[in-house]
């Protein structure tokens, strides 16, 4: 068991007072109460559902050797070391890192950022980097991997206890890289706080997450915040398409550069095909055909292919492996009923902007006799001013709409339906209609898809639960489509 003197951890804490002994041996960190042992250091987080502090009292009577808090209780215990500092979040990360022995100093650790496209270039590039023979690790929404080890994910980026358990759990089974996604919440959050990394990639920045941030300025900054951390040591790579690109780099020291489809850059691509059987682009002079497929992918690809280039690879290598990689579970992923030729599109899509990416793309491949039938809902308990843009989009862009449940979590979820039917124009009502059950929803799309038809299932991707009241049930859109296909067209 790992045993650290309490004032080694805080080398890089600010702290502004300490009570008690600062030698006593730390054994584990939690900033859960109820995890709280002798030998464990209670972190006091101010959480948005409730404050840490209000729980010190049992972490001491729990035994806890050391509280790190923002507010030191009036009563305290001679033999528990209490530690005020000005932010207990921040504080955690740093001495995780310590505890852990700062595993992201002992790997090449990217993290990507953005609103759409995080997942998808987190796993390509861990593949990628596999391919090219490294031991890397990946921490996405989707999954966790040691190499080939899944580990469940249950946050797009863990809390900084899990974080660092896990990146040393990477650098203890040999990994030399590892690919990242770094959310909005884990910057405001301080999860990131602490880590060495080697290089941040920027995708777009789109409406998303203001039920946490408040205000669209908020959840600039907070992505900007991840830009601002890098060391110099590092490189920045950001999409000079997008509008917030630049801003993402403004007060970076890290190394700039830029990827663009559009113009100067330092990776530039050019868009020769977008078919159903894949992308075909020039990159950096050299042709390539590509598995994946839409616009937005050509983006991921090229964000992906520039920070392997940054990081020392060789560029044609690169893409000839990019060429033959295939998405990330739930990222437009394609299931077909051969027996009717329906096909069936899985994807995560679930803000305005990726709805509409997935939707054009979809228009840009399809013949014009295919139909597009899209099944389409929005979470609940989250940013609601997204739920009537969503459906006029689906709408807009396709042949029947089915409006459904998606995680309602605890609101209810006809009252999320109804703000979503709110957007709906009265020339698209005829081909909306509703069916909260989701998989009854997705039952009428398929029953309404005639031969060589697409049918889209857009929201919950790789998710295998659907939650409702608190209580997380098995659903898993790609096996319910794959049932109904089967069931359907025998």
């Amino acid at each position: 068991m790992t045993s650290l003197p309490l004032f080694s951890l805080l080398t890089d804490v600010v702290v502004l007072q300490q009570h008690g002994p600062t030698d006593v041996p730390i054994t584990g960190l939690t900033l859960d109460s109820r995890e709280a042992a002798p030998g464990m250091a209670f972190c006091a987080l101010r959480g948005t559902a409730t404050d840490g502090h209000k729980y010190i009292a049992t972490a001491v009577g729990q035994g806890t050797a050391a509280i790190i808090c923002e507010e030191l209780p009036a009563e305290r215990n001679p033999q528990t070391a209490y530690v005020l500092v000005p932010n207990s979040a921040a504080a955690l990360a740093h001495m995780a890192a310590a505890f852990y022995g700062h595993p992201s100093r002992q790997l090449k650790l990217i993290g990507v950022t953005g609103t759409n496209g995080k997942t998808t270039c987190a796993t390509l590039l861990h593949r990628l980097l596999r391919e090219l023979g490294y031991h890397t690790g990946l921490l996405s929404t989707v999954q966790n991997q040691i190499d080939e080890e899944v580990i469940p994910a249950t946050h797009t980026t863990p809390d900084a206890i899990r974080l660092n358990a896990l990146l040393a759990r990477m650098v203890a089974a040999g990994c030399t890289h590892a690919c990242m996604e770094v959310s909005s919440h884990a910057v405001a959050q301080h999860r990131v706080t602490g880590l060495h990394f080697t290089g941040g990639i920027f995708t777009n920045l789109t409406h998303d997450h203001l039920d946490y941030h408040g205000t669209f300025d908020n959840y600039l900054k907070a992505k900007k915040g991840f830009f601002d951390a890098l060391p110099k040591t590092a490189f920045a790579l950001t999409n000079a398409d997008d509008k917030r690109g630049p801003v993402m780099l403004q007060n970076s020291a890290a190394r700039r550069e830029t990827y663009s489809l559009r113009g100067s850059a330092t990776f530039r691509a050019r868009l020769i095909g977008n078919e159903v059987h894949g992308l075909h682009l020039e990159i950096d002079g050299q042709e390539v055909q590509f598995r994946l497929i839409g616009v937005f992918n050509a983006y991921n690809l090229l964000a992906v292919y520039g920070a392997a280039v940054l990081l020392g690879e060789d560029s044609t290598e690169v893409l000839t492996i990019l060429s033959g990689l295939t998405t990330a579970p739930g990222r437009f992923e394609p299931i077909v009923s051969k027996a009717q030729r329906v096909t069936g599109i899985v994807d995560y899509a679930h803000t305005p902007d990726a709805l509409e990416n997935v939707l054009q793309t979809i228009q840009e491949i399809r013949q014009p006799s295919q139909q597009l039938i899209t099944v389409v809902g929005c979470g609940g308990n989250r940013d609601a001013a997204k739920r009537p843009v969503m459906a006029n989009l689906a709408a807009r862009l396709s042949n029947q709409v089915i409006l459904t449940a998606d995680n309602p979590r605890f609101e209810d979820p006809l009252d999320i339906l109804a703000q979503m039917q709110g957007g709906v124009t009265p020339a698209d009502a005829p081909k909306v209609q509703t069916v909260p059950d989701r998989r009854e929803a997705i039952r009428r799309a398929v029953q309404l898809a005639g031969p060589d038809d697409i049918v889209l299932v857009a929201g919950k991707g790789h998710e295998t639960y659907q939650e409702v009241k608190g209580v997380k049930s098995p659903f898993d859109d790609k096996a319910v489509l794959a049932e109904i296909f089967s069931e359907l067209h025998k």
